[in-house]
């Protein structure tokens, strides 16, 4: 091993975090760089190499369009981010760290050779990529620049020095790019913004995104609860469901940047996530007006009680009144009574003449657990993988 490499090493083994490395097509000499400097197991959570496309498909949760490309590398970042705060809790930061490239094979490529990297943290998802001149290096070569690439990635992330050399030719194309999460959650709390969405692959949205059905929470954590009211309504409508995380609220002080960040972490390489100002549905459905809102059946009771509209100074009714003019409706899950062993759904709301229609159901057929919020919440500590 190179002696700038082994230091490097040395210095990530050294620093605080720990990492959850995929590696596809090539990257593997990084994860033999970490593995041969003694204390791998201060920096390695787990590592995975899927080479085979059921292997990569089954760690995606989805076939990607293309396998070599900077949207899949953001997503298996984030996914490997998820895991590794899955596999480790405590509050030492974690880093999901990803490579997707294709490079020389042992049969000619007619494409390019280029190789796609990202690592994913609660604050930044920074991505690498690497478009090789072809012909004119031997596979160890290119393996060992992705390689050295994904070492001063991870450095990086851990606010270490990136000082490996990269032998660039003048016909590489290489690029940095980032996307700053703390930045924008600095934004929205300072007032400068009333909503930004990430997407599922890491890519940020402000205003030119409107999210046609969105599950609102605080989710501390996200548990099967939550997946499980998206899943049902995506089936029951069609349409993809966003989520959202209001930075203010009724009943509560306003989250911090630390607190909003990583409540947003539970989402990445996941599903999309939206974080806003808006604590009252009125205010959500005025930042994103033809929304269907899926809500579980006490939220939907909370949304019919006068006091939850004091900070607006709006009766029940004309909160409803704006929401249909906002072109918004809700769509209900029920849930079970466990004390008198019943199941509570849209019949047994409280809903004032004129507004039925902005509710409908999610049959129980298709959504339906029989344990509390409180007991998800426990079981679910340690967030949904």
């Amino acid at each position: 091993m190179e002696q700038e490499i082994q230091q490097l090493v040395q210095k990530i083994h050294d620093a605080p975090g720990l990492a959850m490395l995929v590696a596809a097509g090539a990257g593997t000499k990084a994860l033999s760089s970490l593995l041969g400097v003694a204390g791998a197991t201060r920096t390695l959570l787990e590592a995975l190499v899927p080479y085979s496309t059921a292997a990569f498909d089954e760690f995606l949760e989805q076939v990607p369009k293309k396998y070599v490309a900077g949207k899949t590398a953001r997503l298996l970042a984030g996914r490997a981010y998820t895991r590794a705060r899955w596999l480790h809790t405590d509050t030492q930061p974690v880093v999901g760290l990803a490579c997707t490239a294709t490079i020389i094979t042992d049969r000619p490529k007619r494409g390019e050779h280029r190789a796609h990297l990202a690592t994913w943290q609660n604050e930044r998802l920074v991505c690498y990529a690497i478009h090789l001149e072809k012909g004119v290096r031997q596979r160890e070569e290119e393996e060992d620049l992705v390689s050295r690439i994904m070492l001063n990635g991870l450095a990086a992330a851990l606010d270490l020095d990136p000082c490996l050399s990269l032998p660039l030719r003048a016909a590489d194309e290489y690029k940095v790019k980032v996307f700053d999460f703390a930045h924008m959650a600095d934004r929205l709390l300072a007032g400068k913004l009333p909503y930004f969405g990430i997407h599922d692959n890491g890519r940020i949205r402000t205003q030119d995104a409107q999210p046609r059905m969105i599950l609102s929470g605080s989710f501390n954590p996200l548990h099967q609860g939550h997946l499980g009211m998206a899943k049902a309504a995506r089936t029951l409508t069609g349409r993809p469901v966003a989520f959202e995380i209001s930075a203010t609220n009724v009943d509560k002080p306003p989250l911090s940047q630390a607190t909003l960040l990583t409540r947003l972490g539970q989402f990445a390489g996941r599903y999309p996530v939206f974080a806003s100002d808006a604590p009252t549905f009125v205010a959500k459905a005025r930042l994103f007006p033809g929304a269907t809102f899926v809500v579980g059946y006490d939220t939907a009771c909370r949304i019919l009680q006068p006091h939850y509209y004091e900070g607006e100074s709006q009766p029940v009714q004309t909160a409803l009144t704006e929401i249909r003019n906002q072109g918004c409706t809700f769509l209900v899950a029920g849930r079970i009574d466990q004390e008198n062993n019943r199941f509570l759904g849209l019949n047994d709301l409280n809903i004032p003449p004129g507004f039925t229609n902005l509710f409908l159901p999610i049959p129980e057929s298709l959504f339906r657990l029989d344990i509390s919020s409180t007991a998800l919440r426990q079981t679910g500590r340690k967030g949904s993988r």
